[in-house]
């Protein structure tokens, strides 16, 4: 089913390029919050499985993908300013879940430490409560190939570290993105990765405290960058979490391969509805092409 499009308009300040997957047998709706340097082609995979259950709303960062032409970028956007914006596509579109992906997960937690009304639980995946050392060098190794607009050896970076465990037709797909992007995106991602590695993690924590709602943490098994234990430390401080562990996976979860795709369906789906039982034979999983696994 195609989506529902539509820019819309954020505190008079942003516009947002959306998706709107509408399902009229669906009373919940739920909205993705992808990583950095992706846009909507990255959830290609997961709303396959969302869609026949859910409403599903998908959106691009006002700097990336068909949000950038709408917008104006001479300041990066901030890990706060991109929060405000899921709290107001939250309200626009009647939302009743969260599902992040790797570093949008900081913009939902600290989205969510501001108690939505609307929102009834949350997912969180390949994220985690501290920036390990390989992370750490992961980003440090980046921000020289970002300042310098460098789109060979960013896309390099990424396919031989947090996707290294990513099909090879996903990994042409990366470099192919990265070196599409315009130079603001660049700009931004530098300002990103400086503001993760200098800020205080236990931002994080706090955020966790603060949220009422059930969380379920989901990382790969394989995932040395947003590890599995790293994750669990918000167990301390998220009053409803859990926590599932995608086998043999590394941070990519479901598009790495399709067990990889049939376990993460079945972990999210049993979380958000847990009455019902999730379909799909995974001998007949084909992956769409039109996926950006960024």
């Amino acid at each position: 089913m195609m989506p529902k499009t539509a820019i819309v308009e954020i505190c008079k300040k942003y516009k947002v390029y959306t998706e709107h997957y509408l399902n009229a047998a669906a009373d919940k709706t739920i909205i993705l919050v992808n990583g950095s340097l992706a846009t909507t082609a990255s959830f290609a995979q997961t709303v396959r499985y969302l869609q026949p259950r859910f409403n599903v709303v998908l959106y691009d960062q006002p700097y990336a993908g068909r949000s950038r032409l709408h917008n104006l970028h001479g300041r990066p956007i901030r890990k706060e300013d991109e929060a405000q914006i899921l709290l107001e596509l939250i309200e626009h579109f009647s939302v009743h879940h969260v599902l992040s992906f790797s570093w949008g997960g900081a913009a939902t937690l600290l989205a969510l430490a501001q108690r939505p009304r609307r929102i009834e639980k949350a997912v969180i995946n390949s994220f985690a409560a501290r920036i390990n050392t390989p992370m750490r060098d992961y980003l440090e190794s980046g921000l020289n190939f970002l300042q310098a607009c460098d789109r060979l050896n960013v896309g390099r970076l990424i396919n031989s570290t947090i996707g290294k465990h990513l099909p090879s037709l996903f990994k042409r797909f990366n470099h192919r993105h990265v070196s599409s992007l315009a130079e603001h995106e660049y700009r931004q991602m530098h300002f990103h990765v400086n503001e993760v590695l200098t800020q205080d993690i236990h931002c994080y924590a706090a955020c966790a405290d603060a949220i009422e709602v059930p969380l379920l943490f989901v990382n790969g098994e394989w995932d040395e960058y947003t590890s599995v234990e790293d994750a669990r430390l918000f167990a301390a401080h998220a009053r409803q979490s859990r926590f599932h562990t995608i086998k043999n996976a590394g941070h990519f979860l479901d598009m790495e391969h399709p067990a990889a795709w049939h376990d993460t369906q079945q972990a999210l789906l049993g979380f958000l509805q847990p009455a019902c039982g999730t379909p799909g034979q995974v001998r007949n999983l084909s992956f769409s092409r039109e996926s950006a696994p960024i």
